[in-house]
C-alpha cells in the first residue's frame, strides 16, 4: 500500500530585503498573486509559475527601492518597532498598574507580554 503524503504548509509568505509578501491563488486567470504588505505604497505582482512569481516580488522590490532612490524619498519598512494596541479600559489600567509596581513602562509590559506570547526571551525588554 502506498503511503500517503502530507501536505505541509511552511509558509505562504515570500521575503525579500526585509520586505514580505502574502502569496495568493487566483484560479479564474490561473496565476499566482503577491502583495507586499506593511508599506502605504501599493506592491503587487504575479507570476504564472513559482520561478515567475519570485522574479516578480524581487522586481517589484528592486523597483520600488529605485523609484524611492530617484525621487528622494525615505522607501518604507514594514516594521517600524512603532504601534497603536488598542484594548479595554480594564487592561490598559491593569498594565498600567504593572508597570508602575515593577518600575517598567508601558511599552515594557506590551513588549514583555508578546515575548511571552511568542516564546521569546525576555530579558531584553527596552523602551
Amino acid at each position: 500500500m502506498a503511503k500517503k503524503k502530507e501536505l505541509i504548509m511552511k509558509s505562504d509568505m515570500m521575503k525579500y530585503k526585509g520586505y514580505r509578501a502574502a502569496i495568493g491563488y487566483d484560479a479564474e486567470d490561473k496565476i499566482f498573486i503577491g502583495e507586499v504588505f506593511g508599506l502605504a505604497d501599493s506592491l503587487n505582482f504575479h507570476g504564472r509559475s513559482i520561478e515567475e512569481l519570485e522574479n516578480s516580488f524581487r522586481d517589484s522590490i528592486d523597483n520600488y527601492l529605485e523609484l524611492c532612490a530617484k525621487i528622494g524619498k525615505e522607501p518604507q519598512k514594514e516594521y517600524s518597532g512603532s504601534f497603536n494596541v488598542r484594548t479595554t479600559p480594564e487592561i490598559h489600567e491593569k498594565a498600567s498598574e504593572y508597570a508602575a509596581e515593577n518600575g517598567i513602562s508601558l511599552n515594557q509590559v506590551v513588549t514583555i507580554a508578546m515575548m511571552q506570547l511568542l516564546g521569546k526571551e525576555t530579558s531584553t525588554v527596552k523602551g
